[in-house]
């Protein structure tokens, strides 16, 4: 018989995100308070290590996933989870690691039911940052990468407003 689903809300740099959890893993990571049951020991656990994780302290997640989808996702999935903490990888450099192509991976990677812990932020275009499915979008995406180049994010939690969606900068003129 199926166990309750249960569910979690952790704050974080980028506001509350809701861990969930069914049968004894951890079945997606959405951004934003979800209603469920209380928490459990797993939920925790993911609550602790996501905490660690955003102090800079945890490099590799410890928890039972069971992301939910098709068997090319699945592969996707799992290849991301072996990006090493701090490096990224091209859509098609992970395409040719499991013989796909770029343009499924990057849908893969936008289907992802566990940002952050299946690391689709670790994901990039060969000439460009790619997307980015979590709330802020690619400004999301750039301050995981940095978080993980230069350490713990900021403990607040930011409006839209704060993460910059766009950057601008001014011709210069010619000397």
């Amino acid at each position: 018989m199926d166990q309750p689903i249960r569910r979690i809300v952790v704050p974080s740099p980028f506001g509350p995100l809701s861990v969930t959890e069914r049968d004894d893993a951890i079945v997606s990571l959405d951004w934003g308070r979800l209603p469920g049951e209380g928490p459990s020991l797993l939920l925790e656990t993911a609550a602790e290590q996501l905490d660690a994780y955003f102090d800079g302290r945890l490099k590799l997640f410890d928890l039972p996933l069971a992301p939910q989808g098709s068997e090319h996702q699945q592969k996707v999935w799992q290849a991301m989870q072996a990006i090493p903490y701090g490096e990224t990888m091209t859509y098609g450099e992970l395409a040719l690691g499991i013989k796909s192509i770029a343009r499924a991976v990057g849908t893969a990677c936008g289907a992802n039911p566990i940002p952050i812990i299946i690391p689709c932020h670790r994901v990039v275009g060969e000439k460009s940052l790619g997307g980015f499915s979590g709330l802020g979008g690619i400004a999301s995406k750039r301050r995981l990468l940095a978080l993980e180049n230069d350490g713990a994010l900021p403990r607040r939690q930011p409006s839209l407003f704060d993460l910059p969606l766009f950057s601008y900068s001014a011709p210069q003129p010619v000397a």
